[in-house]
């Protein structure tokens, strides 16, 4: 085969930080319009390889090869004018400035006086947006669009670079099914015009969809290509993790024992009304429903991140008043939130900080002072047992893959002793390895007599791990299943949409 068959070769990239060899000489090769997903689990080198072919890192060594012609030393701006863009998992707008300011930031038209020809803009931008076929007006700011607007945004950017090829980070991680739909139909008419789009997802279901061939890497290693149709997944899978995954749901049916919490009547000002449930010792209870119809907010109000306006709240069958999260805690509470990076992680601070934070005063002495030893010797007991992947419990965890960082928040709550979890969206954004790691810790929580309550938006994972599921839509409960055996993903979908018969 000729270079010319590739808009772009990786040739033996090896990628070294300090402590750290990210990649260890692998190897990607993607054709003029061709789809093509990197998977991998979390700490694989995807991101570190596309940064690399992005400008933002350059290779230790190895050839990048772009267009039949090998390139180096080249920066973010230059892979722009040479028409590689990429998409980021976290999307970095400026919130308060016009659409098409966004679009062409830092390449404003400007008038024959040097000034900003915004009627130019306007035009420009309306054209990008109709060649992705988004229906928006350019003057819109940007903070009132969806997240999914927002993505659309970055796409009509990349666009508006002439991109030959396209980076997309986890594009659809915060997308409902109807905006991943239309992401979809954005990117096959990329594809049409002969764009390459890299694809990095840990979406099993959505690669086999949209992708023409799949590279797999393992900590840092070139594992293989293949064509995605041709691909089973129990073989992905194992190229992934580089074992079988026999049973992806681990859950196991545990004895229930009393009530441990009860909410009744809890009513928002105005995300939700009239939430009532209880959860046993030992049970799992899944909350289902789309973006939006207050699945987060219920569980934050229980929590107390927000004030709820009436209600009340039952532990062991006692009425308990709580104000803030502290109140919480004191009662034996953990809450695994939803996005890890904006209000999970402390991104600047070790492992082993982000671990005890919630529970900082029990590693405390009389006088204030850290037990460092008892510290550290709990923070390696809980990196041993749910096997979380870092040099150093000095490590930033910044530097940490989402996967790990996932692990660590769940540590954090663990290492409180909680009798109550809950569990926004456990596994959003990590692999499937790892996602397998979290449900045996979830369902070895259970069997303890823990009371876990877990949010989740793929319905294959809230069926599969939950032993009831309350359904939420528009702020109200449409239904509690109190029978997951036979149940369906239709079923559940028309309760989420509040269309069962």
């Amino acid at each position: 085969m000729t270079e010319e068959k590739y808009i772009l070769q990786m040739k033996n990239i090896v990628k070294t930080f300090p402590g750290v060899k990210a990649l260890r000489g692998v190897e990607l090769d993607v054709e003029p319009g061709e789809i093509h997903a990197l998977m991998g689990e979390n700490g694989a080198g995807k991101s570190t390889l596309v940064n690399c072919i992005a400008g933002i890192h350059g290779p230790t060594s190895g050839e990048i090869i772009y267009g039949g012609e090998k390139v180096e030393n080249y920066n973010t701006a230059q892979a722009l004018k040479m028409g590689i863009a990429m998409i980021h998992q976290e999307l970095s707008p400026v919130f308060q400035r016009p659409i098409m300011e966004n679009i062409w930031l830092g390449r404003e038209p400007l008038n024959r006086f040097g000034l900003v020809d915004h009627k130019k803009m306007y035009e420009m931008s309306k054209k990008v947006l109709k060649e992705i076929d988004l229906d928006i007006d350019p003057k819109i700011l940007m903070v009132s669009l969806t997240v999914a607007k927002m993505q659309m945004i970055e796409i009509a950017k990349a666009v508006s670079y002439d991109s030959k090829l396209i980076i997309m980070d986890e594009p659809t991680s915060a997308l409902t099914d109807k905006e991943v739909k239309q992401l979809f139909k954005i990117m096959r008419k990329l594809k049409s015009q002969g764009k390459s789009i890299i694809y990095i997802s840990h979406k099993i279901d959505e690669v086999y969809e949209i992708t023409d061939k799949v590279t797999v890497y393992r900590d840092g290693q070139f594992i293989g290509t293949e064509i995605t149709k041709k691909l089973p997944v129990s073989k992905l899978i194992n190229m992934m993790v580089g074992r079988d995954i026999d049973e992806m749901y681990p859950k196991v049916k545990c004895s229930f024992g009393d009530v441990k919490l009860e909410i009744r009547n809890m009513t928002h000002s105005r995300l939700f009304k009239d939430v009532s449930f209880s959860v046993r010792k030992g049970e799992i209870l899944g909350i289902a429903g789309l973006v939006g119809s207050g699945r987060t907010e219920v569980i934050e109000t229980i929590f107390g991140i927000r004030s709820m306006v009436s209600g009340e709240i039952f532990i062991d069958g006692e009425k308990v008043v709580i104000n803030n999260p502290m109140d919480a805690i004191a009662q034996h509470m953990a809450l695994l939130t939803e996005d890890r990076r904006l209000s999970g992680i402390f991104p600047m601070l070790p492992v082993r900080l982000n671990m005890v934070i919630a529970n900082i005063s029990s590693y405390m002495n009389r006088i204030g002072l850290i037990k460092e030893k008892m510290l550290k010797l709990e923070c390696d007991d809980y990196v041993d047992k749910i096997q979380v992947k870092t040099p150093s419990l000095l490590q930033k965890i910044e530097n940490l893959s989402g996967g790990n960082q996932q692990k660590v928040l769940v540590a954090r709550w663990l290492m409180t002793n909680p009798d109550i979890l809950f569990l926004d969206e456990p596994t959003r954004g990590i692999d499937v390895g790892t996602k397998s790691e979290i449900y045996k810790i979830i369902t070895k929580l259970a069997g303890e007599g823990k009371c876990i309550v877990m949010i989740s938006s793929e319905l294959p994972e809230i069926m599969g791990m939950s032993d009831r599921i309350l359904i939420m839509h528009e702020g109200r409960v449409t239904g509690i299943i109190e029978n997951t055996k036979d149940l369906t993903q239709e079923k559940l979908m028309a309760y989420a949409t509040n269309t069962v018969a």
